[in-house]
């Protein structure tokens, strides 16, 4: 068995199932420690839920919303929800009290759930960008290249490819192909739930869900940037023209900063939430295993406080939808107040 000393814990040793001879280790965080973390995971909970709840909610409520872009943010969205709300509090409790007692079954499908609803919630983001590029790349063939069942078709192949990824490997025992003798001499013991890779696991099921998503977001917001740079320059070449130079300098300037700014903020934070896991997932097999599995289980939870910064990113960043939402709950202050007023009166 793997022996490890996590940080913030005891030093005495402690065992899940006492009366268990293949039980695994327990690592008891000191008080000072575990509160303010379950302090902070709760606060990401509700976050998570609430922020993608409303989401979901102004989508299905406002039919202005059903658009191709919209879809595939609500398919992003109900990821995310999922995330926060099966996934997060299970492993919450994983992570802090360092055992699982929810039994093996059960393991398997939180570990399951967990690799699809996280796949699916990059491959949307990747599905996200295609639909950027030609919205903002090729206006005019827009409305006739992404349709509504053009992004219906992208949100069944998202959610495919990742429950095939997520419950294809881990309840065929994919992860640990190869490696069948090493895992269940040295990892596998009672009271654990830890999602053990081979390094061909690890490679494929990490190339699946987020290099090949994030080479492709890459690739297209780069070209999105270009594309928009060239756009600034012709307008300014034009404002040349005519006369206009000043005006339209401003202008360009604005632009080019905007446009930097949203792609450096989509990027900046999806690479900084995923990018220290799936790097350590890979070569965590080629280390013979070496990383801490705590780190791992820390840079696991910071992949998944992206769908915390989602639903600010892909809704609320966008004027249009917080107009949406702020008019819709304006309108229902209103409307409740002259109905307090006119019932006060009446009396």
């Amino acid at each position: 068995m793997m022996n490890y000393s996590h940080p913030g814990t005891s030093q005495h040793l402690h065992f899940c199932y006492e009366s268990s001879n293949k039980s695994c280790p327990q690592y008891i965080y000191s008080l000072a420690v575990r509160v303010p973390l379950y302090i902070l995971f709760a606060a990401a909970i509700l976050l998570t839920v609430f922020g993608n709840l409303l989401v979901i909610i102004a989508i299905a409520h406002f039919k202005q919303l059903h658009t191709p872009t919209n879809y595939l943010v609500l398919s992003l969205a109900i990821a995310d929800f999922l995330l926060g709300a099966i996934i997060m509090p299970p492993n919450m409790v994983r992570s802090l009290e360092t055992c699982w007692y929810l039994g093996n079954l059960f393991c398997k499908f939180h570990n399951s759930t967990a690799v699809t609803l996280c796949t699916a919630s990059i491959v949307n983001l990747s599905f996200i960008s295609i639909d950027r590029y030609y919205a903002v790349c090729q206006p005019l063939q827009y409305q006739t290249k992404i349709t509504n069942c053009v992004a219906m078709v992208m949100v069944l192949i998202c959610w495919s490819l990742s429950v095939l990824t997520g419950f294809g490997m881990i309840f065929l025992e994919l992860n640990i192909w190869g490696i069948e003798d090493f895992y269940y001499e040295n990892i596998d013991c009672v009271g654990g739930c830890t999602l053990f890779q081979s390094f061909a696991s690890s490679f494929i099921s990490s190339t699946i869900s987020f290099y090949i998503p994030g080479f492709i977001m890459i690739g297209i917001y780069r070209k999105i940037f270009l594309i928009a740079k060239r756009q600034a320059r012709s307008i300014h070449n034009s404002a040349f023209q005519n006369g206009n130079l000043e005006r339209m300098k401003t202008y360009q300037t604005k632009m080019e900063r905007k446009s930097t700014k949203t792609l450096a903020i989509v990027m900046g934070v999806f690479l900084s939430c995923w990018t220290p896991f799936f790097l350590c997932n890979i070569i965590d097999p080629i280390i013979n295993y070496s990383l801490p599995p705590f780190l791992l289980d820390a840079l696991a939870w910071v992949g998944i406080l992206n769908s915390v910064f989602n639903p600010l990113i892909y809704a609320f960043f966008y004027s249009w939808f917080r107009k949406k939402i702020y008019s819709k709950y304006f309108s229902c202050q209103c409307n409740c107040l002259l109905f307090q007023i006119r019932i006060t009166s009446f009396t």
